[in-house]
């Protein structure tokens, strides 16, 4: 029987985080701090022509005002180096960074940073994807190929494109030719922003020659590279020393203002605190990119999908970010649920003058999978076929290939999961009633890969500290799920297990709280510093207890002779012993994802090129719309996730609750929508429209468990997945209900009237 694997234990951090006790990166102070702002472009695109700072720099507790001539001129960049830290002679977005304000107070910045006179001429903004794809549209980056990549390899990329991910598997037109019915969709997402809590903060130290940054972030090893890279220095000359956070969803896996802070603590010979205020934060965060999905496929009259064209243009804003590493994301989506034949994927990421997106929870897969499953259901109807059935029908099996050459040994969880959705809520018991319609929606979804580390040292006390630079955003996966694992290692209550916070001087390099790795990598690197430590702990207590090693067992704080166990002696008496023997019991260890083998030929521009520990998952929502203001009402949401084992099973069904409510948000309410001018039209919280707790409904959930060999007790990722099918369960039950098409997330009340309109042969297709 576990002591803490596959237990809900607890969360350590619930009580300060409750009273209002937790210290985070934006209450984070030092003595001696000075406060920086930074001045922003009031506009999408234009040429700079002067910078007057001479009225800020004479107001009240000014300590300096800094240029682009103040910072290395240096371009970097996640992927592509496009970005200078200060727009100098152009800029690019509204809230482009300018100058930069230090002062006494972070009031007498912010006023001192609306006293600094740029003077700009306002040049034509490219605003959306179709104008920035145009014939002479104009460039947004006019040197775009003099960029050097970051990451050491090349990928296509030309003028307003900048990145091209490519497959084709030959036969697609031939196979076209040859279908039964061929049908054509077009799918339009817009932007969503993470709303998180704690708006993005930093506190930038400078001192002997390093810069050390307090963050409450993601990725802190990022955050130190980026930091570095920006800057001009080597990565070791940053220290990143993270904090508890306020929420991140995926905004904060790149660096914001921290580079800012380090740079200002340098010049101004004091820390430096940053912190953005809610406008500033949401028109500048890295949101949830906008994109364009246009999906072909043909079929069979007896339903088989024989050939398919997947077309993707996704919006990557001023520079380049993550997204060109997004532009991978489609080849895995357009063949990973059914069997389609022949298939053609193209996906870009177009340069815009607007805000850089950036990652968001399940990235791109939102609205991909929205586009997928709604075009599946279009196929379904276009030959009279039951929905649900004609997945079936299509349904990939174990051992079949996704479109990159990869191999799904264990696809055959995904008819399991269509089987345990029918069980708790048979299809055909739903959506009956006048403006009633139940959408169902399917999901291959990946864990993360990239490395992790970890180090246990067995204290005096018989009390644990996991030191690993893992970051804890809030999930559970370091405080329940990486705690929970130690604590069954070692044979001890959870309770007894502390973990430290992430710090780059001290520990091992950590990938990142980022597509649900943390317990699947992390804890698979505790599982590994265990070894150690149990080896140390049974040749100390083996000494004590007049046994050999092999004879011996944990359990309950305490180390016994299995066949004895009146015969032990505590964890605290053996670590004690040891201390003044060989030194203090530690461990350490690493672990790293192994490449996913594949056919690197799939695809030219394959920049991310396999799916690591695929998931499965099927949602199946019930709705009901309002034919009168075109109110979607979310009547019953039932998840079934597989999750491999099960760390905390409270941890999970809070991740799948909370990643219902986001998917929801996403699909029918929230969205950053971009004016003609490149500017955001929605500024504040109170327009953006985010969910409130009366638009969610609860959520039933069926856990599966199908072990990884490689995961810690089985586990595979879990927090990311939730999110992914939402919009499109619920897209193809407003479909269902309306009788109309839907074809854009958010679905808006007005996308409903006009859905039901054209069902009633009101309006146009």
């Amino acid at each position: 029987m576990n002591i803490a694997v596959g237990r809900s234990v607890p969360r350590p951090d619930a009580e300060p985080k409750v009273r209002g006790e937790a210290t985070y990166g934006v209450d984070f102070g030092l003595a001696g701090t000075a406060y920086g702002a930074l001045v922003r472009s009031p506009v999408a695109a234009g040429r700079i022509l002067g910078i007057d700072t001479t009225a800020a720099e004479q107001m009240p507790g000014v300590r300096l005002v800094a240029t682009a001539e103040h910072a290395p001129k240096i371009l970097s960049g996640l992927a592509l180096n496009d970005q200078p830290l200060f727009a100098s002679d152009v800029v690019r977005f509204e809230g482009e960074p300018i100058a930069a304000v230090v002062a006494d107070t972070l009031e007498q910045a912010r006023e001192a940073a609306r006293a600094v006179r740029v003077e700009i001429e306002v040049t034509e903004a490219v605003a959306t994807i179709e104008s920035a794809l145009a014939d002479g549209a104009p460039l947004v980056h006019d040197h775009w190929d003099s960029y050097t990549s970051a990451i050491g390899t090349e990928w296509p990329r030309a003028g307003n494109v900048c990145g091209e991910m490519v497959a084709d598997q030959g036969g697609v037109d031939a196979a076209f030719a040859d279908a039964d019915v061929v049908v054509e969709d077009t799918f339009v997402a817009d932007r969503q922003y993470q709303a998180y809590l704690e708006p993005k903060s930093a506190t930038g130290v400078y001192e002997s020659g390093r810069y050390t940054i307090h963050a409450a972030h993601q990725y802190h090893w990022n955050v130190r590279d980026r930091t570095a890279a920006a800057l001009g220095v080597r990565p070791s000359d940053v220290r990143v020393v993270g904090h508890y956070m306020g929420g991140g969803f995926g905004a904060k896996l790149d660096t914001g203002i921290e580079p800012y802070a380090a740079l200002l603590a340098r010049l101004a010979g004091a820390p430096v605190k940053m912190v953005n205020d809610r406008v500033e934060d949401l028109l500048t965060c890295a949101s949830r990119e906008n994109a364009v999905v246009r999906v072909r496929s043909g079929v069979t009259e007896d339903g088989r999908i024989v050939a398919r064209e997947f077309l993707v243009d996704m919006d990557a804003g001023a520079y380049a970010g993550d997204t060109v590493f997004l532009t991978s994301i489609p080849i895995f989506v357009a063949g990973s649920l059914y069997d389609v034949g022949p298939t053609r994927v193209r996906s870009r990421a177009v340069y815009t003058n607007t805000a850089p997106t950036g990652a968001f929870r399940g990235v791109s897969g939102t609205y991909l999978f929205f586009a997928l499953e709604r075009h599946t259901d279009n196929l379904a109807n276009a030959i009279g076929m039951d929905r649900r059935e004609f997945r079936m029908r299509n349904l990939v099996a174990a051992g079949s290939s996704m479109l990159n050459g990869q191999v799904l040994e264990d696809a055959h969880i995904l008819r399991t999961a269509f089987d345990a959705a029918e069980e708790l809520a048979p299809w055909s018991s739903l959506g009956a009633g006048p403006n009633r319609g139940v959408g169902i929606a399917a999901a291959v979804w990946l864990t993360n890969p990239m490395p992790g580390n970890a180090t246990l040292k067995l204290n005096v006390d018989g009390t644990l500290t996991v030191v690993t630079g893992a970051a804890e955003i809030g999930t559970g996966a370091v405080v329940m799920g990486i705690r929970q694992i130690a604590a069954e290692e070692l044979g001890m209550p959870a309770e007894d297990v502390v973990v430290t916070m992430p710090d780059t001087d001290a520990q091992g390099y950590d990938g990142g709280a980022q597509g649900s790795r943390t317990t699947h990598v992390a804890g698979r690197a505790v599982r590994e510093a265990a070894v150690g430590v149990r080896r140390r702990v049974f040749d100390t207590a083996a000494m004590l207890l007049n046994a050999t090693p092999d004879e011996l067992e944990l359990a309950g704080g305490a180390v016994r002779v299995a066949d004895h166990p009146e015969r032990s002696v505590t964890l605290a008496e053996v670590a004690r012993t040891a201390l003044f023997d060989r030194g203090t019991i530690t461990g350490t260890g690493s672990y790293a994802t192994p490449p996913v083998k594949h056919d690197p030929d799939a695809a030219t521009g394959l920049l991310f090129p396999g799916f690591p520990t695929p998931t499965y998952h099927v949602h199946v929502a019930e709705v009901e719309v309002d034919p009168e203001t075109g109110k979607v009402t979310v009547l019953r949401y039932i998840v079934v996730q597989e999750v491999g084992g099960t760390i905390s099973p409270a941890g999970i069904e809070g991740q799948i609750q909370g990643g219902v409510a986001q998917g929801l948000g996403y699909a029918l309410y929230e969205s950053l929508q971009v004016g003609d001018d490149g500017r955001y039209r929605q500024r504040t919280l109170e327009s953006y429209r985010l969910p409130i707790a009366l638009d969610v409904p609860r959520v039933e959930s069926v856990i599966l468990e199908h072990g990884s060999e490689a995961g810690p007790y089985g586990a595979k990722g879990a927090a990311e997945p939730p999110i992914v099918p939402v919009a499109a369960a619920i897209g193809n039950a407003v479909a269902d209900a309306t009788g109309g098409p839907v074809r854009r997330i958010p679905i808006t009340p007005e996308d409903v009237l006009e859905a039901l309109d054209h069902a009633r042969g009101e309006g146009s297709a």
